[in-house]
């Protein structure tokens, strides 16, 4: 296979043209358009739908793509990483990182990385949506409890667990009454099963406010308008200072934090040491240690 029509290939499917390949890279836009279908001769595959506005891959394209664009960039970061004596980490790392965690904990992450690597261009992105990788251009997500993808490799890194917390102003009810809460979404459930030290039982509430960040959900909290399902990390140091107090741990699987990153053998220094950092940071992924990053 020609290495370098498979690079012209991979700078037209980036840009989503040959003309906008062209002027990106200064090249005639018809030396673009011969190579790739010199490559499409070559593999016997068409790639690319080339429209009358547009350029669409085809699914044997965006496959190639996928796979092609990690290959030449783990191509260009090895040769320069042996051009400057070593792999060290440098140039441009995008992160896709849940609200909570950037809202509690990345900031610091985040400075401290680029501190100890200033060679790094880091930009965090948040979503609590699944991002596509590939096409969105980003080298790692961090998500909670993410669903099986064949194509990422998954590292867990920090774990926490539900707790139904309240002001110690308002007492939990007895019997049948319901207690007032504080939701996230209209479907959550009216009843919480959770775990005491005396044993399991039920917690039927009311929901009077809902609000869609957990740190919201925690300041209501505070302010005693009702019980909340939160973060054992999030309630910490309120449980700690006695200005909250825990009703109950939430009977389901805990919250676990995952890395994810494309599936493949050669990681770029800077992913590696991305999570070799967040390892020195979270060392056990116990909910106390992402609770030092907040402010008690």
């Amino acid at each position: 296979m020609d290495l370098l029509a498979l690079a012209d290939f991979v700078l037209v499917a980036r840009h989503g043209g040959f003309g906008r390949a062209a002027r990106a890279a200064t090249r005639p836009k018809a030396t673009l358009s011969r190579r790739v279908a010199e490559l499409e001769a070559g593999l016997g595959l068409r790639l690319v739908e080339r429209g009358a506005r547009a350029l669409k891959l085809t699914e044997e394209g965006r496959a190639l793509y996928e796979r092609a664009g990690h290959l030449l960039a783990e191509i260009d970061e090895t040769a320069a990483a042996i051009a400057s004596g070593g792999q060290r980490p440098r140039g441009k790392l995008r992160i896709s990182a849940p609200l909570l965690f950037s809202q509690t904990a990345m900031g610091k992450i985040a400075a401290g990385f680029v501190l100890k690597y200033p060679e790094v261009r880091l930009e965090v992105s948040t979503e609590d949506r699944a991002v596509d990788m590939i096409e969105e251009g980003f080298d790692l997500v961090i998500r909670v409890n993410p669903d099986p993808d064949e194509t990422l490799v998954g590292r867990a890194f920090l774990r926490d667990r539900l707790l139904v917390a309240a002001s110690p102003a308002l007492a939990r009810p007895t019997g049948n009454p319901r207690a007032p809460a504080v939701i996230r979404t209209a479907g959550d459930r009216l009843t919480w099963q959770v775990t005491t030290a005396a044993g399991p039982s039920a917690i039927m509430v009311e929901p009077v406010l809902t609000l869609s960040s957990l740190v919201m959900v925690r300041d209501a909290v505070r302010a005693g308008v009702g019980a909340g399902r939160l973060p054992l990390s999030l309630v910490s140091h309120d449980l700690a200072r006695g200005t909250l107090v825990n009703w109950g741990e939430i009977d389901g699987p805990d919250i676990v934090l995952w890395t994810l990153y494309p599936s493949r053998r050669l990681l770029s220094a800077r992913v590696s040491a991305f999570l070799n950092y967040l390892k020195e940071a979270f060392p056990t992924g116990a909910p106390d240690e992402l609770a030092a990053y907040m402010d008690p």
